[in-house]
């Protein structure tokens, strides 16, 4: 069995090999060929005194599909809460609480025909590329083909996959707009982002700046409140946002002006929206401005089998809203693939992770 240290994948996993792995995927699931468990959130009454109001949490989720031929369980054990930043935002913080100020997240691979475990993997690069890639991938089937100027909100390790799968899927954007809370934060990543990147990434200081005549606008952050105010996003505007509520936190990037603004709404999935209550997402539904059969999965529309944008005027939104365990066999099967070439990581006797006797 291989062992691959966060470094290892980065050395081997690319945008477009999560892109492509992930598009299988979701194709796959969409078809009857995929499978997942809902992600859960488990809070314990279990704090650290040296952070208050920090407690241990335990995520799960799992899945696997056909082309990947393996099984994913992905865990987190954190010590999670929310801190208030000084400017008065709130957002969601994981405390590097295990030994040495490290985290704790591995996705284990299980093989569909063996049944032995493969591998195990740092989830961190996979986490920040599979969020990325996925809305990508959203943003390649909803927005408009002519967007010159987008908008972000964010500057932090998922903005940066986001910027970088965005520029991919939608090569012909000049401007990037970024907005975050911390002014030094959103600075430095317009910066760093504009010289690597050859484009013109801008640091605004209103939230307003990065969503009028914006044509995409992309939201990538920890927030715990909507990003900006529905009322200002004009027609053929697509919105990407990757926080919903959990189930166990009202977080949400996107407030009801938003989503009553939209033409179409797609999500990465449905069975999540109910698993969470993700009462964002439904409140459309609910406040009857669309059929809850009109808000499709983005494998539906990747499939061909949901009508994607209908004209140039439509107001999309691709709600990002869950992990999926699916996400992890695919992207990491292609990862231990790619590392095994390379002779990549640590090898360990599988037999130690097998027994004589039945479970």
């Amino acid at each position: 069995m291989r062992i691959l240290s966060n470094e290892d994948v980065e050395k081997v996993l690319t945008p477009d090999e999560t892109m492509s792995a992930l598009e299988v995927a979701y194709k796959e699931l969409s078809a009857g060929l995929g499978a997942n468990r809902p992600r859960n959130h488990t809070y314990f009454p279990v704090e650290d005194e040296r952070y208050p109001g920090f407690r241990f949490r335990f995520k799960s989720q799992e899945g696997g599909n056909v082309s990947a031929g393996v099984w994913a369980l992905r865990i987190t054990s954190d010590l999670a809460g929310v801190e208030t930043l000084a400017n008065g935002v709130k957002r969601r913080r994981l405390i590097p609480a295990a030994p040495g100020g490290r985290y704790v997240g591995l996705v284990t691979l299980y093989s569909m025909t063996t049944l032995e475990p493969l591998a195990i993997l740092h989830d961190s690069f996979i986490q920040k590329m599979r969020v990325g890639a996925t809305s990508a991938l959203g943003i390649r089937e909803l927005a408009r083909e002519d967007v010159r100027v987008a908008g972000m909100f964010g500057s932090g390790w998922q903005a940066q996959a986001h910027l970088e799968c965005l520029l991919m899927v939608r090569p012909q954007i000049e401007e990037v707009r970024v907005y975050s809370p911390t002014p030094a934060n959103r600075i430095e990543f317009a910066k760093v982002w504009s010289e690597r990147t050859g484009r013109k990434i801008v640091a605004v200081d209103d939230p307003r700046q990065a969503v009028e005549g914006c044509g995409i606008v992309t939201c990538a952050t920890a927030a715990m409140d909507p990003c900006f105010d529905g009322r200002w996003i004009e027609p053929g505007t697509h919105i990407t946002a990757i926080t919903s509520p959990d189930g166990t936190a009202t977080r949400r990037e996107l407030d009801d002006a938003t989503f009553d603004r939209a033409d179409r709404i797609v999500v990465l999935s449905r069975e999540q929206v109910h698993h969470d209550k993700q009462f964002d997402i439904l409140g459309p539904v609910e406040r009857g401005r669309m059929a809850w059969e009109d808000i499709a999965e983005l494998g539906e529309v990747l499939a061909d089998d949901a009508p994607a944008r209908r004209n140039p005027d439509d107001v999309t939104i691709f709600a990002n809203n869950t992990g999926m365990g699916i996400q992890f066999a695919a992207v990491c099967a292609r990862t231990l693939a790619l590392a095994e070439e390379r002779g990549l990581g640590h090898e360990v006797p599988t037999e130690w992770f097998c027994e004589e006797t039945s479970p």
